[in-house]
């Protein structure tokens, strides 16, 4: 994994590099023949969709195709943050099919926010069981389809203060196990697949300079959501959700970056909506769902700094937990997620990176990761 981020390194910044030295007595000329290249690729990048690959030891090797274009939803409104739109398409070495479509659409000044995403994915994946003390000799594979779509509309109402309604609608279908999988052992809710429909509420506090690559502010969101066979859900449950994200600029333009998430569930949870551990932003290095239980805490801290031009780096480790329950939650028996990464500058007037991860966690649990935009 390290080789390969290291390979990956040395072809980017070492042609730079030479080509950097090696004109250094006539820098102003080198300088702008740089510059005017980095606004030839960026133009690029916001027309073609980007190559990528990334490595995980559930997944195995993943190649795809990957899109993310910022914008301004009316060159009248100078103030709101940039729009975004974002998709995925990828296939990987053991069978998994990904297809996402991610949209933030921002407008009137910042005072109103519509948020929504669209899944399809094919799984073949790996569960160690459900709760914190798991072991990797008790793995086993599982195979699922799911479609799912969220949306979320939030209204400014007092400074930075948002308030909101969302929809979610999630099915999953195509369930297949092992023979002697604990989830039919111990007729674990989900087994059978089915259709989940909810509703909820948020509340937001969002002062970030940028919404892909906060330097400075903080993020503050709690949300409720309510699944309940009213609604036309196959499976009654509530979930909260707590997220807090804090951002320091102590220098320059080098940024700390803190987060930490709580999730609560309760009632008849299926399995593959528990609060899942892991992914490509939380817990980086563990795949996501490696940990799963109703009640999840994890938190994170990252620094990073730009190296030169469009390239910079950074590093991060993290820790989490989960349990059954609030009261359950103990603080021992922690996983530890820890990593670094190179950023690509793809979109300089609204500062967009690409990010490449290399994360590691225990009994040697490791991912490689590409993304757009920053982790959080």
């Amino acid at each position: 994994m390290i080789k390969k981020i290291c390979f990956i390194f040395v072809l980017i910044v070492l042609p730079l590099q030479f080509n950097y030295g090696q004109n250094a007595d006539k820098s102003n000329d080198t300088l702008s023949k740089i510059d005017r290249f980095n606004l030839k690729a960026e133009a690029l990048f916001k027309i073609i969709p980007v190559p990528i690959i990334s490595y995980s030891q559930e997944a195995g090797t993943v190649i795809g195709l990957a899109k993310f274009n910022a914008f301004a939803l009316s060159k009248q409104d100078t103030i709101s943050q940039p729009s975004k739109v974002s998709e995925t398409v990828s296939f990987s070495s053991k069978g998994r099919v990904k297809v996402y479509l991610s949209n933030d659409l921002i407008f009137k000044e910042n005072k109103y926010l519509i948020l929504s995403d669209f899944q399809y994915t094919k799984l073949p994946e790996y569960l160690l069981g459900i709760g914190n003390d798991v072991s990797i000799d008790n793995i086993e594979e599982v195979t699922n389809e799911q479609i799912g779509f969220s949306i979320s509309a939030l209204m400014r109402i007092y400074s930075d203060l948002y308030v909101g309604i969302g929809i979610e609608l999630d099915d999953y279908f195509n369930i297949e196990t092992e023979p002697d999988s604990f989830l039919i052992e111990d007729m674990v809710s989900g087994l059978n697949g089915g259709t989940n429909f909810g509703l909820g509420v948020s509340l937001l506090w969002d002062n970030r300079d940028n919404r892909y690559n906060a330097h400075s502010g903080s993020f503050i969101k709690t949300s409720f959501m309510f699944y309940n066979k009213s609604l036309g859900s196959a499976y009654q449950f509530n979930r909260f959700s707590f997220d807090v994200r804090k951002y320091f600029n102590p220098w320059l333009k080098h940024v700390v970056a803190i987060q930490a998430t709580l999730t609560n569930l309760n009632g008849d949870v299926p399995y593959y909506d528990l609060a899942l551990l892991g992914g490509e932003s939380r817990m980086r290095g563990y795949y996501k769902g490696a940990l799963r239980d109703k009640f999840l805490m994890d938190t994170q801290v990252e620094y990073r700094m730009p190296v030169w031009k469009m390239l910079g780096v950074a590093g991060w480790a993290g820790a989490g937990r989960v349990a059954d329950s609030y009261q359950d939650m103990q603080l021992k028996n922690i996983w530890i997620s820890y990593g670094a990464g190179l950023r690509i500058k793809v979109d300089s007037e609204n500062d967009i990176n690409i990010r490449i991860d290399a994360g590691f966690g225990d009994n040697g649990i490791n991912a490689f990761i590409f993304s757009f935009a920053e982790a959080f």
